[in-house]
């Protein structure tokens, strides 16, 4: 595929507090997840969460958005104080800036897929909660999951699927106009269909872990570019 005709993905950079190769404080997108983006076809370009959410103007000429992973939410954003030690990375022009996209995102219809992070944000987007910290938290944890028949437009296949899991959180009350479609052996949620008449869905694991190995973590991607490359330009 042709950088003329590969969809051009938008993906909400990540505040790090320090990169070997800038030296500083800085704004990243994984490079696993943006290598998958593009292995599938789309071009991941990294956006800076600032207070401008003039999205309409922000992303024009793109086709979708990939909410991905990072720290906490602020408690706060889903009706809680915080309570637990172990909470971490609390940014809030990172919450502002992520919430605002994904409600616009959702609103208009725009192909969208959230991760881990992003996963929970849409959650407490949609008025859901969550556990602040498991006690049986999933960090470097691969798990199988089972999935309902609508978890196939995913793209991951009917076959049992193994999730590459980093995460301490899980979705607590579920959001409104959100519908589960996969969970782990233990209970947790770890996929959602958003219900907005758009392809859009949202994964606690990290597809992009594995993608390069795995054609299920793979069909993931191919199939959020797939729906990128279909709809129109925003």
């Amino acid at each position: 595929m042709t950088a003329l005709n590969r969809p051009r993905i938008a993906i909400l950079g990540r505040f790090a507090d320090g990169s070997t190769a800038t030296r500083s404080r800085a704004v990243v997108s994984a490079r696993a997840l943006v290598d998958a983006v593009w292995n599938a076809g789309g071009d991941p370009i990294t956006l800076l969460p600032t207070s401008d959410t003039d999205w309409a103007t922000r992303l024009r000429g793109f086709s979708a958005v990939l909410m991905p992973g990072g720290g906490d939410l602020n408690p706060e954003l889903y009706g809680q104080s915080p309570e637990s030690d172990e909470l971490y990375g609390i940014d809030p022009l990172q919450d502002a800036a992520d919430l605002s996209l994904t409600q616009w995102a959702i609103a208009n219809k725009v192909p969208f897929l959230a991760i881990c992070r992003g996963f929970q944000l849409v959650n407490v987007a949609f008025g859901g909660t969550l556990v602040q910290h498991m006690q049986n938290d999933h960090r470097h944890v691969v798990h199988q999951l089972h999935l309902d028949a609508d978890a196939e437009r995913l793209g991951v296949g009917a076959a049992p699927l193994e999730s590459s899991c980093y995460h301490h959180q899980a979705i607590d009350r579920l959001g409104e106009g959100l519908r589960v479609i996969a969970r782990a052996t233990e209970g947790h949620v770890e996929a959602m269909a958003i219900d907005n008449g758009a392809w859009a869905y949202a994964v606690q694991w990290h597809p992009e872990d594995n993608a390069a190995e795995n054609v299920q973590q793979a069909g993931l991607f191919a199939k959020f570019v797939e729906q990128a490359q279909n709809a129109p330009l925003i």
